[in-house]
């Protein structure tokens, strides 16, 4: 809970835009909890590496690749088999009425030896290539049979196929639920840090838009890539079988369109990765921008974010519109090409039909293989934006999933059968920058059952504090103890278990107000969410709604109120029962009234549990058994509210700053000027 509370509240558009803590790092309100918020740098994408990483994605299903490869080599070779097949139907009807036109009675050779005689020798030439027999004509029986087969083979390519494709499906969707999940649980392992430096637009691209992608190119190039090596492989056996000759010149294209393919693509890639790199910008900039519309038209700042929207979408568009007109030339050149050699070999193969060197049926087979042979080079080059778009998703991706994580718990990590809530911070250090320091050498100790608040002005390190505490960052000197047991030898799962979070920005998520409670202790009852709602008032405004505790509210909670928002989350850690209690400036946002109902509350929350109370509002600490004045990551005071004021150090001067300074400055208010 408080971690997933903890993660909203320092979202990458708020820290971007607080204000700075002496330190240079933000510091809005408490204390500076974060580094600066700069982009990671974008690397340049290593196409091929990435694309074969990005269909290793595929290896857990192995077996099932190896089906459709095979599926897809019968449904190639079926389909390469056909315009062979078609070839001899063309010479059966070729034959046929070169035979129907000759006398009847005689030999083949003879009747070669006629038309010589006559003086037709290219005539004999060409017969000298076939298999006639003069005055028969046509054999429609052994034309009938060809032409079933034919079919018959047309028919088994297209239901292999077809399984193939459905097999393939069922891959790429797996495959893309397991990135989906391998993600999601990335997410949960990184580290705050990270969080701090991507915006929230930005991530949100990679892991919704970019694995779109990424699932799309691999449904739609995998399939594509391996019918078309298995039918360049087909078909090129099939044409060396028909006419090696007429098979060289149809492979003089293929490096000349390999090489096209190879500048066009050079060119396009960086296109696409700025592409997908402006489309995360300008997600996280509609994303501030919607979260913040209250802001940005109460400034007046609605031009700023309109001309900031359309520099990035032209930035985009130039992008987009670049890399897919670069790619789109490939198909067009490559036509080009293969038309080329369409002519070549048409006009070699009519001269070979005329000299008796080949059949016309060959010749008609030898012409269907030509353009089956660049069929596969065409389709290459059509998906080649798609490859390229989908590999730089994929490298974004991989980015995220390359990225440094938390620590790893310990292996015999330390468990606390009954936490007391005893707190001690012994020599802790801690900076966001290496250079920046933050925290030095504090020791401070907080028993069981005491409330300890901590003030101090903005950028002190008050939030960065209990971050420490829940293991938010680790510490570079120094521990921190829970019941006398380092807090680095648990597993971060049990630590903050132990430990309650109520922040000044309020998390709920779309559901019941029942979940929402219930989201505290999981498997809590009807009748423990009911008393936690009791204790924390927030009872007394459930039952006057229509539905009760089964009220849904939405993501943004926008039909409760700011106060009864901040109730429902002291319900939530009231539920959890923890040991240990984190209230950040929770009555900063809410009403008079309502701060009341807060604070008793609060006050029935921290009953019997150590808490730490972050706030700027001093009236609200004046209670505290402990209180902690903080100046630039240091305690420079520390006692309770009158031994405090009494020493009329740091403490004295914010309760001045906050109190005898306003009622000094109501005279001169009074006496100015209409």
């Amino acid at each position: 809970m408080s971690q997933k509370e903890q993660a909203n509240r320092t979202s990458p558009a708020r820290i971007a835009n607080a204000p700075r803590g002496p330190m240079g790092r933000p510091g809005g309100g408490h204390g500076g909890m974060m580094g600066g918020a700069g982009l990671p740098a974008e690397k340049s994408l290593n196409f091929w590496p990435s694309a074969r990483r990005l269909f290793g994605q595929l290896h857990p299903e192995r077996a099932l690749v190896v089906l459709v490869v095979a599926l897809t080599t019968l449904g190639v070779a079926l389909s390469v088999v056909g315009p062979k097949l078609l070839g001899n139907a063309t010479n059966i009807i070729f034959e046929g009425v070169i035979s129907a036109q000759l006398p009847a009675g005689i030999s083949q050779a003879e009747a070669e030896a006629a038309l010589r005689a006559e003086g037709q020798d290219q005539y004999a030439d060409l017969i000298s290539g076939m298999t006639i027999v003069p005055g028969q004509g046509i054999d429609f029986d052994a034309l009938r049979n060809v032409l079933l087969l034919v079919l018959f083979l047309y028919v088994m390519a297209s239901l292999v196929m077809y399984v193939q494709a459905y097999v393939l499906n069922g891959v790429v969707q797996r495959t893309a639920l397991r990135m989906r999940t391998d993600v999601e649980e990335k997410l949960h392992r990184l580290p705050l840090r990270y969080f701090d430096t991507v915006p929230r637009g930005e991530l949100l691209s990679r892991v919704t838009n970019d694995i779109d992608n990424v699932q799309t190119t691999m449904q739609q190039t995998f399939s594509q890539l391996l019918n078309a090596l298995l039918t360049l492989i087909g078909v090129l056996a099939m044409m060396f079988w028909i006419s090696p000759l007429l098979a060289v010149v149809a492979l003089v294209s293929v490096p000349l369109s390999i090489v096209v393919t190879a500048q066009i693509a050079k060119r396009s890639q960086p296109l696409f990765i700025q592409q997908w790199d402006q489309t995360g910008k300008l997600n996280g900039h509609i994303e501030e921008t919607y979260s913040g519309h209250a802001l940005v038209t109460v400034f007046g700042h609605q031009a700023e974010a309109e001309e900031a929207f359309r520099e990035r979408n032209e930035q985009l568009y130039q992008a987009a519109s670049g890399a897919q007109f670069l790619s789109g030339i490939i198909m067009p050149a490559i036509t080009f090409i293969g038309n080329l050699n369409y002519v070549f070999i048409a006009v070699i193969g009519g001269l070979r039909v005329a000299s008796g060197a080949m059949t016309l049926g060959d010749v008609q087979a030898f012409i269907q293989y030509s353009r089956q042979f660049s069929q596969p080079l065409t389709q290459v080059a059509s998906m080649s934006n798609v490859l390229q778009s989908g590999v730089a998703s994929a490298e974004r991706v991989f980015e995220l999933l390359d990225a440094d994580e938390q620590l790893p718990d310990p292996d015999l990590p330390v468990e606390l059968p009954q936490p007391q809530g005893r707190v001690e911070f012994e020599h802790v250090s801690f900076r966001y920058a290496e250079d920046t320091p933050l925290i030095e050498d504090l020791s401070l100790v907080a028993e069981p059952g005491q409330s300890v608040a901590i003030v101090g002005p903005t950028g002190a390190g008050k939030t960065t504090l209990v971050n420490l505490i829940m293991r938010f960052y680790e510490l570079d000197g120094g521990r921190i103890t829970l019941d006398g047991q380092d807090i680095s030898g648990m597993t971060r799962d049990h630590l903050r278990s132990e430990v309650g979070m109520v922040l000044q920005d309020t998390w709920l998520f779309g559901g019941t107000i029942r979940d929402n409670i219930a989201y505290g202790r999981p498997g809590a009852t009807d009748e423990e969410i009911h008393a936690a709602a009791g204790a924390t008032y927030v009872d007394r405004f459930v039952r006057a709604l229509p539905d009760g505790y089964d009220t849904v509210i939405d993501d943004e909670a926008s039909n409760l109120s700011t106060g009864e928002r901040q109730l429902v989350t002291i319900a939530r850690a009231f539920l959890a029962d923890p040991s240990l209690l984190i209230l950040d400036e929770a009555t900063s946002s809410v009403d008079t009234r309502t701060e009341v109902l807060v604070q008793k509350a609060m006050a029935a929350l921290r009953s019997d549990r150590t808490s730490f109370v972050i706030a700027h509002r001093l009236s609200t600490i004046r209670d505290a058994d402990l209180i902690l004045v903080m100046e630039h990551g240091s305690i420079v005071e520390q006692g309770t509210h009158d031994e405090l004021l009494a020493a009329r150090g740091a403490y004295y001067e914010l309760y001045n700053a906050q109190f005898v300074a306003a009622i000094e400055d109501e005279p001169e208010l009074a006496g100015a000027p209409a």
